[in-house]
């Protein structure tokens, strides 16, 4: 087989398994997705991904899910998208079950940024005589797992700011109506990140003007958690959100103690930040967050909150669906509000990483450059 057929045949297989991976959205959380398949004879005989946290890693699942159709895994080639953990956690080291059941060649997508592994699940493949390759669909795989990578590298959360807005960047009409500037598809989208990010962020105007719910309402999905900016504790106590144990309200230091304890009592998490401007200081909330464990938010705010994460540096990925619609009106919301920029030369700058119709609307990929 010559060099060009073998790498687009690994490339091939390592689509799959990214496939695999993915299938474990919303449920691995903070550990990574990870995807893996068993190719024998230019045969695959085995897949898995990881699942849950806290149960069997991918290579486990590959390896039982081969052995289950009565395929013997030695002597085959193992493609996974992150490289196989090489220390105890809550399950054994991959690379043991690996060089156990006498893998002959590992592909992986990227190393993992774990400290704790961070090339050395390759090296002991490799002295184990496994071959080993990494670097196969590198991009895809990173993109696959960008909040992980973050969170690990930075512990604290990956933020997106998600945005439905029309043509000329409206995001309500000036009578504040909002439903539904984007397309059917588009708010299916919104569900489906719902259930993959931990956390979900507004602010509280967002509560006050339409009492949203914030959860997953996809069949089997799971809901985020729902963190409310509001630096003086102005939510309403009969608000939809403060339903369940599952919200956070992030004000500043100096709020009354009382509405602190009656908010807590009905079972929200009151989480007091420094103050910047007399708003919530969301480089000391996302510390905060990053020191609870919570990996990754899905901004879904309106223009004031989407100003402030900007000018404070917290957002890692844009994603904005945009109607083919005008909805004009000077009075009318924006998706950036707040004072600006004094000029385009000192604008925040974003890379496009992907345009596309989605549905009637065009979907926009884009990331800040650092």
């Amino acid at each position: 087989m010559c060099e060009r057929t073998a790498a687009k045949l690994d490339e091939t297989f390592m689509a799959r398994a990214i496939e695999l991976a993915r299938l474990g959205e919303g449920k691995t959380a903070p550990n990574p997705l990870v995807g893996a398949i068993l190719v024998k004879n230019g045969r695959v005989i085995g897949e898995g991904w990881h699942e849950c946290f806290g149960q069997a890693h991918a290579e486990v699942n590959v390896i039982r899910n081969a052995q289950n159709l009565q395929n013997d895994p030695v002597g085959s080639t193992l493609y996974v998208t992150l490289e196989p953990c090489c220390h105890y956690g809550k399950t054994p080291p991959c690379t043991e079950l690996i060089i156990r059941n006498r893998i002959e060649r590992v592909v992986m997508g990227i190393l993992d940024p774990n400290p704790m592994v961070a090339g050395r699940g390759a090296e002991a493949l490799r002295k184990a005589g496994i071959s080993v390759e990494t670097g196969v669909l590198e991009e895809d795989c990173r993109r696959l797992n960008e909040i992980f990578i973050h969170f690990i590298t930075t512990k604290r959360p990956f933020v997106t700011i998600k945005a439905a807005v029309s043509l000329d960047g409206k995001i309500a009409a000036y009578t504040g109506a909002s439903k539904w500037i984007s397309g059917e598809n588009s708010r299916r989208e919104v569900q489906l990140l719902r259930n993959s990010y931990t956390a979900v962020m507004v602010g509280v105007n967002t509560v006050l003007e339409d009492d949203p719910e914030l959860t997953c309402r996809l069949p089997g999905g799971s809901s985020p958690l729902r963190i409310i900016l509001d630096s003086h504790l102005r939510i309403p106590k009969t608000s939809r959100v403060l339903a369940g144990s599952d919200t956070m309200i992030a004000c500043i230091e100096d709020v009354d103690s009382n509405t602190v304890c009656d908010l807590e009592a009905l079972g929200a998490t009151v989480l007091r930040c420094k103050s910047n401007e007399g708003r919530v200081d969301l480089k000391d909330l996302m510390e905060k967050l990053g020191d609870l464990g919570i990996d990754s938010i899905l901004l879904e705010g309106g223009g004031t909150v989407n100003a402030a994460a900007f000018s404070q540096g917290i957002v890692n990925k844009l994603l904005l669906h945009m109607a083919p619609k005008i909805l004009g009106g000077v009075s009318a919301k924006t998706f950036v509000e707040g004072l600006g920029v004094p000029s385009p030369d000192c604008a925040q700058q974003f890379r496009i990483q992907d345009v596309g119709l989605h549905g009637e609307d065009i979907r926009i990929i884009a990331y800040p450059y650092e």
